[in-house]
């Protein structure tokens, strides 16, 4: 799997983790790639606690990063980025694989 995450990023996920409790010794960054948004996929971001079969897992910055098989596959060569300000707070993806995206930017299409 060769994804990545900025600085920046990983220093958000690292406060959000502490404000929602969760335990990075115990949880791991779950990273998928699912139906949705306008373009036809989404990116979705959440805790997780457990790791499938199927499932990628690596460690990037000291943080555990799992994905599933699909949507590995979707995320090869991506970075996740983290942004705070005029162009929109959040965390959003670079992704070469993206053929095209939506207005928003919220979805992407291959």
């Amino acid at each position: 799997m060769d994804i990545s995450i900025t600085q920046e990023a990983l220093s958000q996920l690292r406060t959000v983790a502490s404000a929602e409790s969760v335990d990075l010794d115990d949880t791991l960054l779950r990273i998928a790639v699912v139906p949705g948004g306008c373009s036809g996929l989404t990116y979705d971001l959440g805790w997780d606690t457990t790791v499938q079969d199927e499932d990628q897992l690596t460690e990037i910055g000291g943080l555990r990063v799992v994905l599933d098989a699909k949507s590995a596959l979707y995320l090869d060569g991506s970075e996740l980025h983290f942004t705070d300000g005029l162009q929109g707070d959040g965390f959003h993806f670079s992704n070469p694989q993206a053929t095209r995206s939506c207005a928003c930017g919220e979805s992407f299409g291959m």
